[in-house]
């Protein structure tokens, strides 16, 4: 700060320049911060709805009466595209203490392919489907 001939105080021109670039750094930090903090959320809630996906096709297959199919492909619209389902059945390899096979459970395999940004994206899930029989 200096003092003119009449004694009142100012700052010099570097001095304001140096604070306007302190504060555009700032201002510039902030942006990339909440574009960093949508980023995630949109990531979030897509990663959210295929997981939402998965879950209601499981859902599905054990309200489902009978076995599940060996093999099925579903495309389900979503707001960030087509997600592909693949289902996967197949009798599960299960044994007792006594090495007796249990029959009627079948290991259903569950995957989202999906690309985000042009890379492909896969969720998986596993569970077994008990049908008597």
């Amino acid at each position: 700060m200096w003092r003119n001939k009449s004694g009142r105080a100012g700052f010099a021109l570097y001095e304001v320049l140096i604070g306007v670039a302190i504060f555009t750094a700032g201002i510039l930090s902030l942006g990339y911060s909440v574009q960093n903090c949508l980023t995630a959320s949109s990531l979030g809630a897509e990663d959210s709805r295929v997981r939402q996906i998965l879950a209601d096709r499981m859902a599905e297959i054990q309200a489902t009466p009978g076995f599940p199919d060996a093999k099925k492909e579903t495309k389900v619209a979503t707001g960030y595209g087509d997600v592909v389902i693949v289902q996967r059945s197949a009798p599960a390899p299960l044994k007792t203490d006594q090495n007796t096979e249990l029959n009627g459970i079948n290991l259903v395999t569950l995957s989202a392919e999906w690309k985000r940004n042009g890379v492909a994206q896969v969720r998986k899930i596993q569970f077994y489907v008990y049908r008597p029989g």
